[in-house]
């Protein structure tokens, strides 16, 4: 009797994501504003095979139309209840445009103060906060 290969999908224990704070020549921040939270930086899920790096310029990409180049790792957020890591990194637009997604119903570059007072969802904030505060680098804070 022939046993069935079939995999019954489970989903991952640890869910790892990588964002980006993208600063532009004139020193504004690009965020997406999401269907669900509201206005944020651009990330998501690391894909398999795909380095943080790689996941935090596809998924710029892919919710912003905004190309770039990374410029420094900044650190880490650890949702210990909900085994979620975020990682964070500064990047600079090398090139592309504004452009919504289906995860992006608006996108722009804000400057920063306004930016901040923009962002509300959980602890985005202070995500963005710790990332221009360059003498904390590197950071792990976990909650």
């Amino acid at each position: 009797m022939e046993q069935s290969t079939t995999k019954i999908y489970t989903p991952p224990k640890h869910i790892v994501s990588a964002a980006t704070i993208v600063l532009n020549d004139q020193n504004e921040i690009l965020l997406i504003k999401g269907p669900l939270r509201g206005w944020e930086m651009p990330g998501g899920q690391v894909e398999e095979g795909e380095s943080l790096k790689e996941a935090a310029i596809r998924e710029t990409k892919e919710e912003t139309g905004i190309d770039v180049e990374i410029i420094k790792f900044c650190g880490i957020f650890q949702n210990v209840k909900r085994s979620v890591c975020n990682t964070l990194f500064l990047a600079k637009p090398i090139g592309g445009q504004c452009t919504t997604s289906t995860e992006s119903l608006e996108v722009g570059f804000f400057p920063i103060e306004k930016a901040l007072n923009m962002v509300e969802f959980g602890n985005f904030r202070q995500r963005i906060e710790c990332c221009l505060e360059e003498s904390n680098h590197p950071f792990y804070i976990d909650f």
